[in-house]
């Protein structure tokens, strides 16, 4: 097998990842630019995907993998308070309260050993 073979693979699976992905982004700016801003259907949407980033965070914090595994409870939802609390004080930037949080996360599992 040479190296071009091996390649082909990847190919594939970018350029169906590109077309699964892209036609609905399309579908979604051409559906999109008819909508309101204050639509039911755009608020629902916007709930949604609220819901679905809360559902991936809560899912990181109570049952982590990885190096996460083995950190305490207290210590990522301490985190997480530390980063919320850094958000609101930084005139809710989020990139202020994720990088808060990521930096209490690091500097805690350093001083705890892990």
């Amino acid at each position: 097998m040479t190296v071009l073979e091996g390649w082909w693979a990847y190919v594939f699976i970018a350029i169906a990842g590109w077309l699964a992905t892209d036609l609905w982004r399309w579908l979604g700016v051409l559906a999109g630019n008819r909508l309101r801003e204050d639509s039911e259907a755009l608020n629902w949407v916007r709930a949604v995907a609220t819901a679905l980033v809360a559902a991936v965070i809560a899912k990181l914090i109570l049952y982590p993998t990885g190096v996460l595994e083995q950190s305490p409870l207290w210590l990522r939802l301490g985190s997480v308070a530390a980063g919320a609390i850094a958000f609101f004080i930084g005139r809710q930037k989020p990139a202020i309260g994720i990088a808060t949080a990521i930096a209490v996360l690091a500097a805690s599992l350093y001083f705890l050993g892990f």
